[in-house]
């Protein structure tokens, strides 16, 4: 295929494949389903609204994202010129706040058409609580959580600078297509892909990993029985269904204070401290040093990459070896130094990554290492633009889409309110029930604290402390 309805087609992007085929696989179609609403408390002019989300579409070439099948079940997108759906209005004023959520829930849970269909539905809402605002719902091939917050921002800015003096226009958004290109050109081969490759080949070579469970070992010491293996180092959750819900846990502003501070002090991000908290946990349940988590990159470097819109996540697993020995602070070192050197080959393709692992030590299909994926979202609307409204109050919520592809997914957020963070658990409702998380948080916050008010401790003695 080279033209659908006049339009040049690309194929797919690694990004996009490794969504596009866990989709395939997965029984519930709304998997790659975001859905999200932000609402300010003020009176809005309504016409104003729609016309600026028509001017944010303009503007963003992946919110016109389409995609088409050839005969033989190829992938393709082009990007239309225009996007001329009614924006839809739901005044929600004769109802409850959470009656109001369950009917967005239910929304987002409705699956995209998948070819040459728009693949994002935008609602203005008007709240019980008087807030007003927008909810957006899109499909993960065509967005990810960075390139949603800036097209919100974009439609805010550009109604601000409509209905109030002094406001600027926004600045451009850059070529989705653009990036399209650069990302398919590296993917048809480059000296920077034979590097990636070559590191993540080292990585996957040097030693098989080992499935650390939630709960402790029973998980993988099942699935040595059920496959008559006593060496297998692979397991995963079963569950009948993929069913799933998000639940949220609240950190207070002041102790998230504590954790950046700790972070801004020793030069580490804060995705370094979450992961040596999940790491440590995981040491802890499992006797094991040896511990496997999912996570995910952005790629968006550069300022092209940050405004270009479309899903640029890669994941990949981020396996350390730490012994107890070692104290919380060397532990995090460690974490970061592995990351540094990972986001220098983060454009490697995560579907071959996973491909190369599962050829290089063979297991039973739909086993994996990583029991948990980590996201942390560093990205939020009050620092970016936002803040020219003054004193006006917003809320972005999040709204699960009823369907997961693993089992448990943890997205850590900054609130809007007061920067305090949010622990999102997006989890099978089924093999993982909220007791479970309840107790995972509960000791990951308590290592982090333990750690971050005293780093020069081991990871052995903050295991027996906490």
């Amino acid at each position: 295929m080279r033209k659908r309805k006049g339009y040049k087609v690309y194929p797919l992007t690694a990004a996009q494949r490794l969504h596009f085929f866990y989709q395939k696989y997965c029984p519930k179609k709304q998997v790659l389903n975001i859905g999200t609403s932000l609402t300010i408390g003020t009176e809005l002019d309504w016409e104003v609204l729609r016309q600026s989300i028509y001017k944010a579409y303009e503007r963003c070439e992946s919110m016109r994202l389409r995609f088409a099948q050839d005969k033989e079940g190829t992938c393709y997108q082009y990007v239309v010129d225009r996007e001329e759906r009614e924006i839809e209005f739901v005044d929600f004023s004769g109802k409850t706040m959470e009656e109001a959520e369950d009917i967005m829930k239910t929304w987002s849970s409705v699956p995209f058409k998948r070819n040459d269909s728009p693949m994002n539905r935008i609602v203005m809402i008007h709240m019980p609580d008087g807030f007003n605002g927008i909810y957006l719902l899109v499909d993960h091939m065509t967005m990810d959580a960075q390139s949603l917050i800036c097209f919100m921002k974009d439609i805010i800015e550009i109604y601000c600078n409509a209905k109030y003096e002094g406001v600027p226009y926004p600045k451009d958004m850059t070529s989705y297509i653009e990036q399209l290109e650069k990302d398919l050109a590296y993917e048809a081969g480059c000296k920077a892909k034979e590097r990636d490759e070559a590191f993540f080949k080292g990585l996957i070579e040097h030693s098989e990993p080992m499935f650390n469970g939630i709960e402790g070992p029973q998980v993988l010491e099942e699935a040595r029985e059920k496959y008559k293996d006593p060496d297998l180092r692979a397991a995963t959750y079963l569950s009948q269904s993929v069913d799933s819900t998000v639940d949220v846990f609240h950190l207070e502003e002041e102790p998230t204070k504590r954790l950046m501070d700790f972070c801004e002090k020793y030069h580490v991000s804060l995705v370094c401290l979450l992961m040596m908290g999940l790491r440590t946990y995981l040491q802890k349940m499992n006797g094991n040093d040896d511990v496997s988590i999912n996570t995910t990159i952005a790629r968006r470097a550069t300022v092209k990459e940050k405004k270009c819109g479309g899903t640029r996540i890669h994941t990949f697993p981020f396996r350390t070896v730490i012994p107890e020995e070692k104290t919380f602070l060397e532990g995090i070192y460690e974490i970061r130094d592995c990351q540094n050197a990972m986001f220098m080959h983060a454009n490697y393709d995560s579907v071959d990554f996973f491909a190369r692992r599962g050829k290089c030590y063979p297991h039973p299909d739909g086993l994996t290492y990583e029991p948990i994926s980590l996201t942390y979202q560093p990205m939020t609307l009050q620092e970016k633009g936002l803040d020219k409204l003054g004193d006006i109050k917003y809320k972005t919520k999040w709204y699960p889409n009823g369907a997961a592809a693993q089992a448990l997914y943890l997205t850590v957020m900054h609130r809007p309110e007061d920067n305090g963070l949010d622990f999102n658990f997006e989890h099978w409702i089924q093999a993982m029930p909220i007791e479970k998380l309840e107790y995972l948080y509960y000791y990951l916050c308590r290592i982090m604290f333990k750690g971050v008010e005293n780093p020069d401790l081991t990871i052995g003695e903050i295991i027996k402390l906490v």
